[in-house]
């Protein structure tokens, strides 16, 4: 849904179609469609390392999964790197992405209450 809404908007669509039904259209901000289609930090970090801490977070009414790792650097107790892997719909994925972000580039401190 999302690239299709997007390829609408930058003018890729097929031509309109002649249905007299009308679709409801969902517009998402440019960011939110970069991520999506270019997320950021997608993979994971082995489980049994030590400076590796793992959420796991899924939402049952829609389906959406999320698990984010974080690896923290043992020394300074700094977030230094971040992964993630989802499975849901395109706002899920780009929320991981951009969370992602917010981790590796905010210092640990303004991470801990999320």
């Amino acid at each position: 849904m999302l690239r299709l809404t997007a390829n609408k908007c930058l003018g890729r669509a097929a031509a309109a179609s002649s249905s007299s039904c009308p679709v409801a259209t969902r517009f998402y901000h440019e960011n939110v469609i970069d991520h999506f289609n270019n997320p950021r930090n997608v993979g994971s970090f082995d489980k049994n390392d030590p400076a590796v801490g793992t959420g796991l977070v899924g939402a049952p009414a829609c389906g959406d999964v999320m698990k984010l790792q974080i690896r923290v650097d043992e020394k300074t107790g700094e977030i230094v790197d971040a992964r993630f892997k989802t499975f849901g719909c395109g706002s899920a994925i780009a929320s991981s992405s951009v969370a992602s972000l917010v981790f590796i580039l905010s210092p640990f401190r303004h991470c801990f209450p999320l």
